[in-house]
């Protein structure tokens, strides 16, 4: 046997810290219970995000960028293991993915990356579960982590690849006081109800989303400043924030999601996509960053070359589904989404639709003050009643109708675009292996 000598083993080495110098750094920075349209980057006039417009700028903004589920456990199961709740077994709120699928560490991992989490990336304590090489402050609203992941990036010496999530607690409930948000200078969105408590809320959840934008600030400059412009750095969030038809439900103020990609010398600055992805999409899209080819086993479908300015488009139908939050929204539902169209097929329409909002008793709690204006004022009865009473069948032309108000299920015009979206909405639950299970204790309405 031939020995290997020195000098041959010291070039293997320098191979491979070239090959580990061309791999990029990863970061993601997840923001929690943000509703897109809840930033100025996304059309807020009275709610200024300047982060996410300062890192928009240069990069690229997602418009139509969707999570698996409205959530937040089966949304970050689905971002960490590429497959849909159904495939991954985190269905309900709470839930974790079977242990023996791979996760998004391993992928990168053996690729001789470094992988750490601070903050809530996983579901709180299931974080270290997914097999991060570092895991940290991921208990409820530990709101240190978005400083110690700073502070530990400033120290840190590897010469490894760096994958890193950061997962800040904003803007999850609770809200923190309104210092420097004036509730009278609030546009109150068309699906809510009119009410003093409602601004104040809205006031506090708006407080939130500063916080959240400064914090993403802080984040991305200490990534450039210490892994250089080789760096990946995604920035979205898990679903909408917890509002009546926002998270818990598959209107896209629960499932349309902010996302930024910042990639210098890959991505161009300051443009816009109408691409649609979905979360599922993010893991094999950063594997396929490396060099890599993602595995065809998966859900997610890389859409690096959206990235990389190659194609405008990426999906032509999205999916998204809910199951439950314990004992709270006990009330599967499933849906497609094209460009246009949207059809939600709610499982069980024999349910009521409850959630926390109903039963929130933290500061400036506001459902109160819609049922009681409901019992006087027509509108806001019409809107307390469809939060938590839904047809089998809901469709939606989004063009003419982006807030989801006119459902033209039961409209004989649009009865071949019903059929059409309710045959790929069953073939894909088919394929999905989804067995429509009822997770929790559901409210019949006829209880009530």
């Amino acid at each position: 046997m031939h020995r290997i000598s020195l000098a041959v083993l010291a070039l293997f080495a320098l191979v491979g810290s070239a090959r580990a110098a061309d791999l990029p750094n990863i970061v993601v920075f997840l923001s929690d219970d943000h509703t897109l349209t809840d930033s100025s980057l996304y059309g807020s006039t009275d709610l200024k995000t300047p982060n996410m417009e300062r890192i928009a700028k240069q990069g690229l903004t997602f418009d139509r960028a969707f999570v698996a589920s409205p959530s937040c456990a089966p949304s970050r199961a689905a971002l960490l293991t590429g497959l849909m709740p159904s495939r991954n077994g985190a269905e309900p709120n709470h839930s974790r993915p079977r242990a023996e699928i791979k996760k998004l560490p391993a992928y990168f991992q053996d690729l001789g990356y470094e992988v750490v989490s601070f903050g809530k990336v996983g579901h709180y304590a299931q974080t270290p579960e997914y097999g991060f090489d570092l895991a940290k402050h991921f208990k409820y609203h530990e709101d240190i982590a978005i400083g110690e992941a700073i502070k530990w990036l400033k120290a840190r010496e590897s010469d490894k690849p760096l994958v890193l999530f950061v997962g800040t607690n904003w803007p999850h409930v609770p809200w923190p006081e309104a210092k420097d948000i004036d509730p009278k200078s609030i546009k109150i969105p068309l699906t809510h109800v009119h009410t003093p408590q409602t601004r104040a809320a809205r006031a506090r959840y708006y407080q939130a989303v500063k916080t959240m934008d400064r914090e993403l600030g802080e984040v991305f400059d200490e990534a450039y400043a210490k892994l250089g412009e080789n760096t990946l750095f995604l920035h979205t969030s898990d679903h909408g924030a917890q509002w009546p038809f926002g998270k818990w439900t598959l209107y896209d103020d629960g499932i349309r999601t902010p996302m930024i990609a910042v990639w210098p010398g890959h991505i161009a600055a300051d443009k816009r996509t109408g691409a649609m992805v979905s979360w599922v999409d993010i893991l094999p899209t950063l594997y396929a960053a490396t060099g890599q080819t993602p595995p065809e086993s998966i859900d997610g479908k890389s859409f690096l070359p959206v990235l990389e300015g190659e194609q405008t488009d990426h999906r032509d139908a999205i999916f998204t589904v809910h199951s439950g939050d314990g004992n709270n929204n006990v009330y599967p539902t499933r849906s497609v989404r094209t460009e246009r169209w949207k059809y939600i097929r709610n499982l069980h329409p024999e349910f009521k639709f409850s959630s926390h909002v109903v039963r929130e008793k933290r500061p400036v709690p506001y459902w109160d003050s819609w049922v009681k204006k409901a019992e006087t004022v027509k509108e806001a009865a019409r809107k307390v009643k469809r939060y938590t009473q839904r047809p089998a069948e809901e469709l939606y032309d989004l063009e003419a109708d982006p807030m989801e108000q006119n459902n033209l299920a039961l409209d004989p015009e649009h009865a071949e675009k019903l059929n059409q979206l309710r045959g790929k909405l069953d073939a894909w639950m088919k394929e999905q292996g989804d067995q429509e299970k009822i997770y929790g204790e559901p409210i019949l309405l006829e209880s009530e």
